[in-house]
C-alpha cells in the first residue's frame, strides 16, 4: 500500500464536507396533493409512505397536504395531482397503473435540491435516487479514468478543465467520489452521515481502492498500444458500481453480498463499464475510438478481469 497514495486520498477526502449532505437530508418537505376523493388521496399517500416504520410514516405524512388552496402553490415544494382530477400543464401526475413514472419525473426536476430529503422521507424516491447516484458516480469515475489516461496516449490532447487535478494519480479523486457516494446513499437511506458515523464503510472504500488501482495498471500493461484504455475505465466504473450496490444492500438489509455475488455483479458491471467508456471515448475522441476499440476487442479474450 503506497504511503503517497494514502496521503493523496487523505488530501482529496479533506475536501468533502458531509455537513452539506446532512443539511439537505434534514430539509422539511411540503408537498401539495390534489385528488377527487378521499380514496384517491389515500392511494397516493399509501404509495409514498409504503415500507416506512410507524415513526417515519408519521414524519413523512406531515409533509403531505391534501387539497390546499392552489393560490398558495408557491409555498409548497411541488404539487402532485391524482389522475382523477384535471392537472395544470406540466404538473406532476400520479397514475395508478405506473406510479413510478411520477418518481422519475419529480427527480428529473428536483433531484439536486430535494432528492436526498425525498429519498429519506419516501421509499419510492429512495430506490430511484440511490440508483441514480450509483449510475452517475460510476459513469463519472469511468469518465475521469478515461480522460486522465488520454494524455498518456496522445500528449497533445486538450484536457478537460475538471480532469486536471493536483494529484499524481486519479486514485484519490475516484476514491473521493466513492466516499461522497457513500454519504449520499446513507443520507437517502435515513442513516447517519459522516466520517465517524460511517468509518467502517469508508475504510472499506479506501482499502478496495488499492485493489482496483493495481488491477487497472495490470490491464494497461497487458494490453498495449492504448487498448487498455477502455478496460481501465471499465474497472473504475465496475469498482464504483459494486461499492454503491454493496452500500445500498447494507443499509437496506444490514449485510452485504457474498463473494460469488460480488464476482457476478463485478463481471456484469465491468462489461457495462467498457461500453459506457467506449461511448465516452467516441464522443471525446472519435479518432481514438476507431483506432483502439477494434484492438481492445481483439485483446479482450486474452485478459480476464477479476473483482477487487
Amino acid at each position: 500500500m503506497s504511503i503517497r497514495a494514502l496521503s493523496e486520498i487523505r488530501k482529496a477526502v479533506s475536501n468533502l464536507n458531509p455537513k452539506t449532505i446532512r443539511e439537505f437530508s434534514d430539509r422539511d418537505l411540503n408537498i401539495a396533493l390534489y385528488a377527487a376523493t378521499s380514496d384517491d388521496y389515500e392511494t397516493m399517500e399509501e404509495y409514498l409512505l409504503a415500507g416506512l416504520t410507524p415513526a417515519r410514516r408519521q414524519t413523512g405524512s406531515r409533509g403531505l397536504h391534501r387539497g390546499p388552496n392552489p393560490a398558495g402553490a408557491l409555498t409548497y415544494d411541488f404539487s402532485i395531482y391524482h389522475e382523477s382530477v384535471l392537472a395544470p400543464r406540466r404538473a406532476f401526475v400520479f397514475r395508478r397503473d405506473k406510479p413510478e413514472a411520477l418518481v422519475r419525473e419529480v427527480l428529473q426536476d428536483h433531484e439536486a435540491d430535494l432528492g436526498i430529503a425525498l429519498s429519506r422521507a419516501f421509499q419510492p424516491f429512495r430506490d430511484q435516487f440511490v440508483s441514480n447516484v450509483i449510475r452517475r458516480t460510476s459513469r463519472e469515475n469511468a469518465f475521469f479514468s478515461l480522460a486522465t489516461a488520454l494524455p498518456d496516449i496522445v500528449p497533445t490532447i486538450v484536457e478537460l478543465p475538471w480532469a486536471v487535478t493536483e494529484f499524481a494519480s486519479d486514485t484519490a479523486v475516484l476514491t473521493m467520489n466513492q466516499i461522497r457516494m457513500a454519504f449520499l446513499i446513507a443520507a437517502a437511506s435515513d442513516r447517519e452521515v459522516g466520517y465517524r458515523q460511517q468509518k467502517s464503510e469508508i475504510a472499506s472504500v479506501i482499502g478496495s481502492a488499492f485493489g482496483w488501482r493495481a488491477l487497472a495498471r495490470q490491464v494497461v500493461g497487458k494490453i498495449p498500444f492504448g487498448g487498455g484504455l477502455l478496460p481501465k475505465a471499465g474497472i473504475a466504473y465496475a469498482a464504483t458500481k459494486l461499492v454503491g450496490l454493496s452500500l445500498d444492500r447494507f443499509y437496506r438489509l444490514g449485510y452485504g453480498y457474498d463473494r460469488q455475488e460480488r464476482e457476478e455483479l463485478y463481471t456484469q458491471a465491468f462489461e457495462q463499464g467498457k461500453s459506457v467508456a467506449a461511448r465516452i471515448l467516441k464522443s471525446l475522441r472519435p479518432d481514438l475510438w476507431e483506432k483502439f476499440v477494434p484492438k481492445r476487442r481483439a485483446h479482450e479474450q486474452q485478459f480476464e478481469s477479476k473483482p477487487v
